[in-house]
């Protein structure tokens, strides 16, 4: 039965690696004619082989048949960017951010005409002035109905290597288009919508609020953690603290974990049978083992609801009720098997959550967890015993993280065991029930003892971020799953020979190389950072940002969102050079977190900032035969009152006899001083379109003047200022050049140098059968 259910979850990842949706018919039927022989003739190899390759068929259909229902519900086209007015209810937590508010809205009814909307949708409620607009945004709760005006877009999230995607977390959730909230007579229709997952969320918000009264943010800095142990809500840490977390290895501290839901359950089940077998006509109607069971399986299933129902604590639930049903039945069911049955319902139920670390770090560990425990016999006596217990099991889960690790965040923690031996008993036997007993009895004095004792393990964990970090390249899949098979070497029984054999799987994992451009090459990669613009240049050992992309809130910006996390990918630490064009935030607003996170040997800019050299024309550099020029603005410019695009610093790229121009947010009469200064230095292969595609920019004087084979935008998705302009399109395309769109397209990268220049485009290269294909320009 393991077997099969690990053949049914790799057709439900295989799918998930499909470019396009198959027809779903042909591999369900393939599955079970291969599947019901198998079941027939049981017991030899051969069917067991049969079988196999059924349930991988049946996964796959499986997976396919979810992912065709699911995308079906979608918003047309037709309907991107119109009023709507729909009817429905708050399904989830309301996330406040600096600029409003963000919530899951469950659609009952659509008042417009004609107008289709899919059944989930994620709304922003904006405060303030938004283009032209004022927003009085309303307070929120979970379950209240609500009569909304809304402008919807299909789901789209930024496409660059190696990074989070945004299209693919919305398509797990069901949130099927997004938007925002208009300003056209919203009502408040229901207080509350009494269904049970309402009724959950509403209670999610209230132990969110209690905490919120009792320890205030400002005066309380680890509040957030302890929503998050109590509700699940990760979205209440404070974004810098989880660099403390991903750097000392206790990150999966911050969610509910299996260990928590566990604990939950077992001491509501001891407080059960404690209290029946102290009522004999209870006792005689049912045994007070089974009615322990029963009611730590409805706790661990209360607690996995109000926790958010993560991937970690559905795991633990559906191992809870597989074992309880198990000693319910008077049979015993291996641990391995119970895994996998666990595995098989997180599957059934969401066949996306295999595109989430959390699923291979929440089954992996537990995996080897089991793995090393099959090896043990009898309990470990003496407490050099238990420590070296201990210590085995902190091994296991560190070492099985591994390529997990390596694979999604290129890094791990090397203080990770110490962190953790202390981390772990503090934060799940003495944090965690004191949060979740002042959840249930709002009383301060319980909650700012959790907040104390979170307070000295914080300060613990800080010193342990101040260690080194291991960082390397991100390695192929391939090597990712032999240093899967190397940790299952590692962790065989001592008695076993060859379990250094293990660590020759792991090198190329921790050691994969870092892809340098040739010597006389420049790479540059124009990142898809929505509206705005990050682009790194490369050479074979220098590095260069230009631009370190937009300010998306208070709390985020693609410096630490995209930057940063696509140089860790390369294996980068290190930069030369971080060009600020100037000082508009949808260029600026990732600075302080790339400086933060990275060393930066030199900063030019226009910003006039105390610690930046001014970028002027006539600053030359050359690195690895490549050579770099900036051509905008002139030293007198500074002294000038100028608008920021008009002190934007523009670079020219040269690479074996290739040239690239890159303009920033420069206007007319910025293209019209270049072109009386020297407009020979213009002439490029590749252009990155001045100011987004606006009207402001791009003169056919100046497009002629550069002469490019290809034009390069750098756009958001249905941008709220509508670029790129159709007009300015065209008249690139008039012109000559190819037309490429990161909103389109997602990151570009562009080669030069060597034989030939290339440009290859991240959505062509990691095409996914979620990811929009229908694309609509917008004026």
């Amino acid at each position: 039965m393991r077997l099969n259910i690990l053949a049914f979850a790799a057709g439900v990842i295989v799918l998930q690696m499909q470019p396009e949706l198959p027809t779903v018919w042909p591999w369900a039927l393939a599955g079970l004619l291969l599947a019901l022989p198998a079941f027939r003739w049981r017991g030899n190899w051969p069917a067991r082989l049969i079988g196999i390759l059924g349930c991988l068929a049946i996964g796959f259909a499986w997976a396919a048949w979810r992912a065709e229902v699911r995308l079906a519900d979608a918003l047309p086209a037709a309907w991107e960017g119109r009023d709507i007015e729909v009817v429905g209810v708050v399904a989830a937590l309301p996330q406040d951010f600096s600029q409003g508010s963000r919530f899951e809205f469950a659609v009952e009814t659509v008042s417009t005409a004609t107008a289709v909307v899919p059944a989930r949708i994620m709304l922003s409620w904006y405060q303030g002035q938004r283009d032209g607009e004022e927003f009085v945004r309303q307070p929120l709760k979970p379950g209240e109905r609500w009569q909304l005006t809304v402008r919807l877009k299909r789901p789209h999230g930024n496409a660059n290597p190696n990074a989070f995607d945004y299209e693919a977390w919305l398509l797990e959730r069901n949130i099927r288009a997004t938007g925002y909230v208009r300003q056209n007579s919203p009502q408040r229709l229901t207080e509350m919508v009494w269904q049970p997952d309402y009724v959950i969320e509403r209670l999610r918000d209230r132990v969110r609020a209690a905490f919120a009264e009792m320890l205030p943010a400002a005066q309380y800095p680890w509040t957030g953690i302890l929503v998050a142990l109590a509700v699940g809500d990760q979205r209440a840490i404070q974004g810098d603290l989880w660099a403390t977390f991903n750097r000392t290895g206790t990150t999966h501290l911050m969610s509910i974990s299996g260990l928590h839901v566990t604990m939950f359950a077992a001491l509501f089940a001891l407080l059960t049978s404690a209290v029946w077998r102290r009522v004999p006509a209870l006792a005689l109607r049912l045994p007070a083992q089974k009615a322990a069971l029963m009611a730590g399986c409805l706790a661990a299933l209360f607690y996995a609801l109000l926790a958010g129902f993560a991937v970690p604590a559905q795991r633990t639930l559906y191992m809870l009720l597989v074992a309880a049903l198990a000693m319910g039945s008077g049979r015993v069911v291996a641990p391995s098997k119970t895994l996998c049955l666990a595995l098989l319902a997180v599957l059934l139920i969401d066949p996306w959550s295999v595109l989430a670390a959390g699923f291979w770090l929440s089954f992996g560990a537990v995996g080897a967890l089991l793995y090393i425990g099959s090896a043990s016999v009898g309990e470990a006596n003496g407490w050099r015993e238990k420590i070296r217990a201990w210590s085995v099991v902190q091994w296991a889960a560190t070492l099985a993280s591994l390529p997990v690790l390596l694979l999604v965040f290129q890094q791990f923690s090397l203080v990770s065991p110490l962190a953790n031996a202390l981390a772990i008993p503090v934060v799940s036997f003495i944090v965690t029930p004191l949060a979740l007993l002042a959840a249930v009895i709002p009383w301060w004095p319980l909650a700012a003892l959790a907040h104390w004792v979170l307070g000295w393990l914080m300060v613990f964990l800080e010193w342990c971020a101040t260690w080194p970090v291991w960082s390397a390249p991100a390695p192929p899949l391939w090597a990712a799953i032999a240093a899967a098979l190397g940790v299952a070497i590692c962790l065989l029984p001592r008695a076993m020979p060859g379990r250094l054999v293990g660590m020759v799987f792991l090198l190329p994992a921790l050691f994969w190389p870092l892809e340098q451009p040739a010597e006389g090459e420049a790479w540059v990669s124009i990142l898809d950072v929505g509206q705005g613009l990050a682009a790194v240049v490369r050479t074979r050992e220098h590095t260069l940002i230009y631009d370190p992309g937009p300010l998306y809130s208070a709390e985020s910006d693609a410096g630490q969102r995209v930057v940063v996390p696509y140089l860790r990918s390369l294996g980068i630490g290190r930069v030369d050079v971080l060009m600020v064009t100037h000082r508009d935030s949808d260029h600026a607003g990732g600075v302080a977190s790339v400086r933060s996170a990275l060393r930066v040997d030199r900063l030019l800019s226009s910003t006039g900032e105390a610690d930046a050299e001014p970028c002027r024309v006539g600053q030359t550099w050359t690195w690895d035969g490549v050579r770099m020029e900036i051509l905008h603005p002139l030293a007198d410019d500074y002294d000038e009152k100028r608008k920021s695009n008009n002190l934007s610093c523009v670079l020219r790229i040269e690479a074996g006899g290739r040239r690239m121009l890159l303009t920033s947010d420069i206007e007319a009469r910025d293209e019209a001083a270049l072109l009386l200064r020297d407009p020979g230095k213009l002439a490029a292969d590749v252009l990155l379109v001045p100011h987004h595609g606006s009207r402001t920019s791009s003169t056919p004087e100046f497009i002629a003047a550069v002469g490019a084979q290809h034009a390069l935008i750098p756009v958001g998705y249905r941008n709220r200022f509508g670029h790129p302009k159709a007009d300015v399109v065209e008249r690139h395309a008039k012109a000559g050049a190819r037309i490429w769109r990161t909103d389109r397209d997602g990151a570009l990268l562009v080669v030069m140098g060597g034989e030939a220049q290339t440009i290859s485009a991240w959505r062509n290269v990691r095409q996914r059968y979620w990811r929009s294909t229908q694309f609509e320009q917008v004026d």
